[in-house]
């Protein structure tokens, strides 16, 4: 405990350095920002600004990049209480009660008490994360080849079959990313795969074209006609307004406390992610309230829970995707790329071997949560008037700077047209119903997985039980296993026809009335 008292001590001197502390306020501020304007997602913003972070030091790029992914949240939960606009997935549930408080009066209680929740459940979730970094650092030796092989399998399938939508369709998303993933020369013997004779894609495609074709073109061309203005002309937020009563408070408490380790056991889930705790939060925090007929209705539990567990996942989601190398969603898959791209190798001995990164990011953590509510509560105002502005007036410019962003990695037009390429086939692809985020997973786990595939059967001369002999790698096996077999029973399930004489009586009666 002592040494890692002094860990904490050495990132917060990391974290307060004056670069360190500036790019963390950018990401804080950029975060909130996008949060608050409905349209304009995390993914669209961190692949914009990936290219920008490749002549900055690692530490304050990780920095700023971490701090626009946490700081959009608190900013996503505004739009989601005020218009009833879920911003971004994880607070699609808030708008369930907090925008039915907006109309009785009470939108600035909801938005003070998602204020305490959400840093109540970020804090959880950095202690959790420090609380595990000893435990990391002793099992950071055995993880060879197969245990690194048999994780990543995990880590794909549960990102596949957790996905928003079918099963099926994630995990021919995440065979998509994994096939993109293998473009270009071969690791070892440096032949050219998948090429078709163009010298452009010998050195593959490139992480920031796919990241911002399927989340940056593909999703304007999907919400720019679909997400309409909201009605703001009776809604007045001011500072006093967010200041809950005694009452208020004791009845969000174990709310709170339930939702953030839901969050927290949700974190430790490679591929759940926050949208997938804020929903198991609130199905968890109805079933055990005295009142769950209030719920939809104006419920301080169910605007206090799910976003206690969303900011709870956050920052737990940030121990998987570094200790292991396993991202807990896309928004982490991109974050696990942005590393990999600035030269440091995510998993067990990412403390050991680079900790002014691991412990820097950790205390900045609590600075960017700090600033989060200091900045939150004063600039209401401003973020209420925000929301008057017709957003999709903002895309033409988002889209300038995607190309400019692309370009300027290669300084040429071939990463501009693959992006456009993988934009247009996305936004089909998501019309269909194929929801891009497994893609993303693929395509950054793929060549790790291959490499490690490789890599253990050498060891072993071509022995396939290499993966089942160690206990570790024989537990994510089972794991995966279970998985698959989990999903495959639920397809089936759901596929039982229902017993006619049921649907009959379950069938609600139409009543005709004369006119």
């Amino acid at each position: 405990m002592d040494n890692t008292f002094a860990n904490l001590v050495h990132g917060f001197g990391i974290a307060l350095q004056p670069h360190n502390f500036l790019f963390s306020l950018v990401g804080v501020l950029i975060g909130n920002l996008i949060g608050v304007l409905p349209g304009m997602g995390i993914m669209a913003t961190i692949s914009i600004l990936l290219p920008l972070t490749f002549g900055m030091p690692p530490v304050a790029a990780i920095l700023m990049l971490a701090g626009i992914y946490y700081g959009a949240q608190y900013g996503g939960a505004i739009c989601s209480i005020l218009l009833n606009l879920p911003c971004h997935p994880s607070h699609a549930v808030t708008c369930l009660d907090g925008y039915p408080m907006t109309r009785q009066g009470r939108g600035g209680v909801a938005l003070g008490i998602t204020m305490l929740a959400a840093f109540f459940g970020a804090a959880f979730g950095i202690v959790q994360m420090i609380l595990f970094a000893p435990f990391l650092v002793q099992i950071a030796f055995k993880f060879g080849p197969a245990e690194i092989c048999t994780l990543m399998l995990l880590g794909l399938l549960a990102g596949a079959t957790l996905a928003r939508g079918s099963a099926l369709k994630g995990v021919a998303m995440t065979l998509v990313g994994i096939v993109l993933g293998s473009v270009g020369s071969d690791l070892d013997t440096g032949t050219s795969r998948f090429t078709f004779g163009s010298m452009s894609l010998y050195n593959g495609i490139d992480l920031v074209a796919v990241a911002l074709g399927f989340f940056g073109i593909a999703e304007f061309l999907k919400s720019i006609n679909t997400i309409s203005v909201g009605d703001l002309s009776g809604v007045k937020v001011r500072m006093r307004d967010m200041r809950p009563s005694r009452a208020d408070l004791r009845e969000a408490a174990m709310p709170i406390l339930r939702g953030t380790l839901v969050g927290s056991l949700c974190s430790l889930i490679p591929g759940t992610g926050p949208t997938i705790a804020s929903f198991i939060a609130y199905a968890a925090e109805k079933r055990v309230s005295r009142n769950p007929d209030k719920f939809g209705r104006g419920a301080i539990g169910g605007v206090a829970s799910p976003e206690a567990s969303t900011h709870s996942s956050v920052q737990g989601d940030f121990v998987p995707t570094m200790s292991l190398g396993i991202p807990g969603d896309a928004v982490m898959a991109l974050i696990l790329g942005a590393l990999i791209i600035q030269g440091i190798t995510p998993g067990p001995q990412l403390m050991t071997e680079h900790p002014d990164m691991f412990w820097g990011l950790i205390a900045s953590f609590w600075i960017g949560n700090i600033l989060l509510v200091l900045l939150n509560v004063p600039l209401i105002g401003v973020w209420v008037k925000l929301l008057r502005i017709p957003f999709r007036f903002l895309y033409p410019c988002a889209l300038f700077f995607i190309c400019v962003g692309v370009y300027s990695t290669n300084n040429e037009m071939a990463g501009v047209i693959q992006t456009l390429v993988i934009g247009v086939v996305g936004y089909g692809l998501m019309r269909l119903g194929f929801h891009p985020a497994p893609v993303l997973l693929g395509f950054v786990l793929g060549p790790r997985l291959e490499e490690n595939f490789r890599r253990a059967l050498m060891l072993s001369r071509g022995d396939l039980a290499t993966f089942v002999d160690s206990p570790i790698s024989a537990t994510f096996v089972g794991l995966a296993v279970v998985l698959v077999g989990a999903q495959i029973y639920l397809a089936r399930k759901a596929r039982v026809p229902q017993d006619p004489a049921r649907a009959v009586a379950a069938r609600p009666a139409v009543v005709l009335e004369e006119p």
